[in-house]
């Protein structure tokens, strides 16, 4: 098992970074034995990974990183680096090696104060490691103040720091940043190799398999936890019906009172216990005794706690409708192919006969604008209308058709 085995149906870009991992066994060799750097090499000291949501833009870069500290004897005989085995390559996956810092933000903005923190880290040589590795899951959260920090960071990189980026686009990054990256474009996976990858790594029923794959369109992390969460199953199911509750206007508003209260009851589950867990760790590190008071000048600590903890609830909510949304443009993709007859595979086969019914009573027309008020829902919860309002508008137009 190599580094690159949960990189799914991406073979040119896994042929790139193999070349690149191998140029950089090939700099740091000859750096230790005082040679020059060769010239024409494949290795750069910032990447830039893009590509539509599952993808697996995550899982290359930490691939990536877990191959430039590969530590297999193997290389001096000629293997590749990234054996999957060594102790460079096992704590970079699992996320602890010492010189690979994975950020991942489970807010709506990664801001100045944090890419301060990385850009001071990056300056700082490998401690065990061959290089000082960071990986930025979500560029494209990084505010316009954050996103100038780290482009002096990025046009002045210390000799040993590589800057892995992933964002869905070039567009989703600020052009100083993109221009000064080497571009990797990842492309969304064939359904069949990420059904195979749920048989072969996660032990999944092949049936179930395939028909999440199927239904996800791809998508490696949805798949799975469509495959194995019962509770993500009946959400699916019940954002599948909405097209045939939207019959009158009374319908349209219930239906999206209840696309919001699911979103918000995700949103509460997954931060309750997370949130209690933080606040109880906060107050003992501040010194307050278990149920006792805080001690003076700590309010302000606890106020930016509740404050992170709040913005962290709102992306889940977002998350949350915007997979319902994702989920309901594949419907009516679905839809619009049997209206025209494509010979495209479709989806959602677990609903047809509700495919079909929709198909009958509506024309390519009415579907194509229905689609199109679903994506502009999307923007407008992009741009912080409140989610009742945006999900009403859209469920009144998809009533319109």
């Amino acid at each position: 098992m190599t580094v690159w085995d949960d990189l799914v149906g991406q073979d040119r870009v896994q042929e790139q970074l193999a070349a690149a991992a191998r140029d950089a066994d090939a700099l740091v060799t000859a750096a230790g034995v005082g040679e020059q750097v060769p010239p024409g090499s494949k290795m750069t000291h910032a990447w830039l990974f893009t590509g539509p949501p599952g993808s697996g833009r995550s899982t290359a870069a930490r691939a990536f990183a877990a191959a430039l500290q590969c530590t297999s004897p193997d290389r001096a005989l000629g293997g590749a680096p990234g054996c999957g085995f060594c102790d460079g390559c096992h704590t970079s996956l699992i996320g602890t090696h010492a010189d690979v810092e994975v950020v991942r933000t489970d807010l709506l903005s990664i801001g100045v104060k944090e890419t301060r923190e990385l850009v001071r880290r990056a300056q700082l040589s490998p401690a065990v490691g061959r290089w000082q590795v960071i990986v930025l899951e979500d560029a494209d959260r990084l505010t316009e103040g954050a996103g100038n920090v780290l482009l002096k960071a990025v046009e002045e990189p210390a000799p040993r720091t590589v800057w892995l980026l992933c964002a869905p686009s070039l567009e989703d990054v600020l052009p100083t940043i993109r221009s000064r990256c080497r571009h990797l474009t990842l492309r969304t996976p064939p359904v069949d190799a990420v059904a195979d990858v749920l048989i072969r790594r996660d032990g999944i029923d092949p049936e179930r398999a395939a028909s999440a794959a199927r239904a996800t369109q791809g998508h490696i992390d949805r798949a799975r936890r469509l495959a194995t969460d019962e509770r993500a199953r009946s959400r699916r199911a019940a954002v599948l019906k909405l097209p045939l509750r939207v019959e009158d206007i009374g319908g349209c508003l219930k239906a999206a009172q209840e696309l919001i209260d699911t979103a918000t009851d995700d949103a509460k589950q997954v931060s309750e216990e997370v949130d209690a867990k933080e606040t109880e760790e906060m107050k003992a590190a501040l010194g307050a005794a278990a149920g006792g008071r805080l001690p003076r000048g700590t309010a302000g600590v606890m106020k930016e706690l509740e404050d992170r903890q709040k913005r962290r609830k709102t992306r889940t909510q977002r998350d949350s409708l915007d997979l319902a949304l994702t989920d309901l443009t594949g419907f009516y993709r679905d839809v619009l192919a049997i209206q025209l007859g494509s010979r495209i595979a479709l989806a959602n086969t677990d609903v047809e006969d509700a495919l079909d019914q929709v198909a009958r009573s509506s024309t390519p027309e009415r579907t194509l604008r229905r689609i199109e008020a679903v994506i502009a829902c999307r923007r407008a919860l992009d741009r912080n209308v409140a989610p009742l309002l945006a999900v009403e508008a859209m469920t009144m137009a998809l009533r319109a058709g």
